[in-house]
């Protein structure tokens, strides 16, 4: 189809969603997988963990095509979801996108957004992947994710990116800080607490089997995000360009900080507390990127490299319940802490400038006079926050007590990891047993008497 019979078509715009979109989809296909491998205490985990965020994201897609994006970005049925139905079509797919509940139409074909948008909700899915790695049944997470996408994620697409009453109100989500990060870190320590802990041994060496493979892993996350914030304006626009350059600042000021704290507290900077800190950092920039001037994403960078860091290294530590609940990545404090921070601060930091680019009509933040923002901003996030631990409580009651699916592996499994869940292994070093002992701790060993014993 040629540029004289698609007048509404730019090349431009259309070239640089879809690059932004492959971005986003590497920070899970190969990003989120490698690293979720090497982050595991135990290597007997690695392929475990990273086949749950490969499945994840190849079940999203499915069930996004068939009926979940219409569900966030398609006709008003509810005030905060839209009416289901397939986008296959060959007319659907050549057609403009167009958002019917937010009224807003962009310079590329429908298709180009399914798939935009399709990324963002399998990122989702595969963060909240993250709190429950290492015991949950891998046929509870089968049916877990289609239902957590259909009966959660579409939701806050919806209500704040589709057209729905947030968005109505003037809630601010540049892209995803509540959509994705808030309700991810929420749903995934309410996983945890159905789901239950890991084995007391598996909780008690936090050490990564690969670190090398996690320092891979959070590269490609950092330069994803460069897609992940970049592509919302929908266009390759010049607030496309704030938003890049506002995510880098952010994040490498988050990261300094998050290293400087562990260096006060623990005496020594850390590779994983600087993967923390750049992480957190993503995350709470994300609602503000293209909406805040360069020395906001400083600020927003010192917030989220300092009260993140608090949350998980005090509160997380001295607080029973966080004992009690096994968060296996601490994915309630990088995600649903720094969302929050990140969406408090975008209600203070929100520029005049900044909003009108984006095409929103807030008239910025606190800074600028509207400190009706930052109780907006808060709204938002109670809403995520109240709707994910309803429906991710009902979506794995309903797995558990209906479908009659235990949530949590075997004891027996539970002991051997990667070999008898999927009859694989991460890493052979050998044809025989001899060089067992270089991985001692890691896999399991089976005596005389058939008992699995660890080595």
């Amino acid at each position: 189809m040629s540029n004289s019979t698609t007048p509404w078509l730019d090349t431009g715009d259309n070239a640089w969603q879809l690059t932004a979109a492959s971005l986003v989809a590497l920070q899970s296909v190969p990003g989120l997988v490698v690293l979720y491998a090497g982050i595991m205490p135990r290597s007997k985990w690695a392929i475990n963990s990273a086949f749950m965020a490969f499945y994840g994201f190849a079940a999203t897609l499915i069930v996004w095509v068939l009926w979940a994006y219409k569900m966030g970005f398609g006709i008003y049925m509810l005030p905060f979801v839209g009416r289901p139905g397939p986008v296959v079509t060959i007319q659907q797919e050549l057609s403009q996108s167009f958002l019917p509940s937010a009224g807003v139409a962009q310079n590329f074909p429908l298709s180009t957004m399914i798939y935009f948008q399709f990324v963002f909700a399998a990122i989702t899915v595969v963060i909240l992947a993250g709190a429950v790695l290492g015991r949950m049944n891998f046929f509870a997470w089968m049916l877990f994710v289609p239902l957590w996408i259909t009966f959660s994620y579409t939701i806050g697409a919806y209500s704040l990116w589709g057209g729905g009453f947030l968005f109505q109100r003037g809630v601010i989500d540049y892209s995803g800080g509540y959509v994705i990060h808030v309700s991810s870190g929420t749903a995934g320590f309410v996983a945890a607490h159905w789901v239950g802990p890991r084995l007391e041994s598996d909780r008690e060496d936090v050490r990564p089997n690969n670190i090398l493979c996690v320092l891979i892993g959070a590269g490609i996350l950092w330069i994803g995000w460069n897609g992940f914030n970049g592509g919302d304006p929908y266009a390759a626009s010049a607030d496309a360009g704030v938003a890049v350059l506002n995510t880098n600042v952010a994040t490498a000021m988050s990261l300094l900080c998050w290293v400087i704290c562990d260096m006060v507290y623990y005496k020594k900077p850390s590779v994983l507390g600087a993967v923390q800190g750049m992480i957190t950092g993503l995350v709470a920039i994300t609602p503000a990127a293209g909406v805040v001037a360069g020395w906001g994403a400083i600020a927003i960078g010192f917030a989220s490299g300092t009260i993140p860091w608090v949350s998980m290294n005090i509160m997380g530590k001295r607080v029973q319940y966080f004992h009690k609940i096994d968060d296996t990545l601490g994915i309630f404090h990088t995600h649903c802490v720094a969302g929050v921070v990140g969406g408090f601060c975008t209600g203070l930091f929100a520029t005049i400038e900044g909003c009108a680019a984006f095409g929103l009509t807030n008239p910025g933040g606190a800074i600028d006079g509207n400190g009706k923002q930052v109780w907006l901003q808060i709204v938002g996030a109670l809403f995520i926050i109240g709707w994910n631990i309803v429906w991710t409580s009902l979506i794995l009651l309903f797995i558990k007590y209906v479908c009659r699916i235990p949530l949590r592996m075997s004891e027996k499994d539970l002991l051997a990891g990667d070999d008898a869940i999927h009859g694989e292994v991460p890493y052979v070093l050998g044809p025989c047993e001899a060089h067992e002992h270089l991985l001692s701790g890691h896999y399991p060993n089976s005596s005389n008497d058939g008992e699995v014993k660890t080595v």
